[in-house]
């Protein structure tokens, strides 16, 4: 339970670093943050040493966690990283869908495209996730799909809803990979699954740059 609490934890710190909430330099307070929060102070120490090990914080001596610096390069090269695992991932699960599978896409798409029309962000970034998620299963490479994880967590939950252009993104790349899908076309949903990323890393680096995220007076300075 403590680890999961942690893990939850470091995820809204990363999401407070990423948006640009807290800034590179400033200090970390465990007991702020807690109580912020509303848990003790042990699980976040425990997010703090998580982040640290990601880089996304240091361990200054009498200072302690201290945000560390986070470019737009940073951004950019972490959606690189997706790009190229869920590109192979695609690839990969496009030999191996089968009718039901296809049918779970679909649906899950589908969905997506309800929830924009709704005008629900939330709901869109629930059923984008789960059609990521039903692609990676069905590449049964557990190990590319583990590290696929490891680097999508760096981008927290949420962001997401805040761009504007990303749910028209969202549902027109949805639509070319699940074409490359069902024609069983590797390359091609590599392809797609790859552009698809990176747009979106692009799309996302614009929205924190017009927000002032790298600004020295931008949110959190």
């Amino acid at each position: 339970m403590r680890l999961q609490l942690g893990d939850e934890v470091a995820a809204r710190i990363r999401e407070l670093i990423v948006d640009g909430r807290v800034r590179p330099g400033e200090h970390l307070r465990l007991e702020r943050l807690a109580a912020e929060f509303r848990i003790s102070v042990t699980p976040v120490r425990e997010a703090l040493k998580s982040l640290r090990s990601e880089g996304f914080v240091v361990l200054e001596p009498r200072r302690g966690f201290v945000v560390a610096p986070l470019s737009k390069q940073d951004v950019a090269d972490l959606f690189w990283v997706q790009a190229g695992i869920a590109a192979e991932l695609a690839a990969r699960a496009a030999a191996a869908l089968d009718d039901a599978a296809l049918c779970d896409l679909d649906a899950f798409h589908r969905a997506l495209e309800q929830a924009r029309t709704l005008h629900r962000p939330d709901l869109m970034e629930q059923h984008n996730r789960d059609f990521h998620r039903r692609i990676n299963v069905a590449a049964a490479s557990p190990k590319l799909a583990w590290s696929m994880g490891t680097a999508a967590r760096y981008v927290p939950r949420g962001l997401f809803g805040d761009v504007p252009e990303w749910p028209r993104l969202a549902v027109r790349d949805h639509r070319r990979v699940l074409d490359a899908l069902r024609a069983a076309d590797g390359p091609g949903a590599a392809a797609e699954m790859r552009a698809h990323v990176l747009r979106a890393g692009e799309l996302l680096v614009a929205h924190l740059e017009r927000r002032g995220r790298w600004s020295p007076d931008g949110p959190g300075a």
